[in-house]
């Protein structure tokens, strides 16, 4: 079965709200984190968001992978970056992070049709 990693990130979203509202020290904590660790500086936030991808593959976190491909490519990700950052995963993560790596290619899809445009960069 494949996961909708469309709906996924909005049910997150929605919960993730929730907790701050119901939760607002540690959530708002966190809140100020992400947004402080992923904003531009030396590193870009598209930067950041594909490192938050290969990790959310190598460690097996689906709904990380669905935030962070999201996020990754709102700040302009292309997929020939998300592929590549995709083979990064996998060599960190070995055959558990292939798993995931085919989950992270049904979020792409889901949230961005295939572009061949990208295809032919690639």
């Amino acid at each position: 079965m494949t996961t909708n990693y469309v709906e996924l990130h909005q049910h997150l979203e929605e919960r993730l709200a929730q907790l701050g509202r119901e939760l607002p020290g540690p959530m708002s904590g966190f809140a100020r984190l992400h947004k402080k660790a992923t904003e531009d500086g030396a590193l870009s936030s598209k930067t950041k968001e594909l490192m938050a991808v290969a990790i959310s593959i190598a460690v097996h976190c689906e709904g990380c992978v669905a935030y962070h491909v999201h996020a990754a490519m709102a700040a302009g990700a292309t997929r020939p970056e998300l592929l590549e950052t995709i083979g990064v995963a996998i060599l960190m993560g070995g055959g558990p992070a292939s798993v995931y790596a085919a989950h992270t290619l049904d979020a792409m899809d889901q949230f961005r049709p295939v572009d061949t445009a990208d295809m032919t960069s690639a």
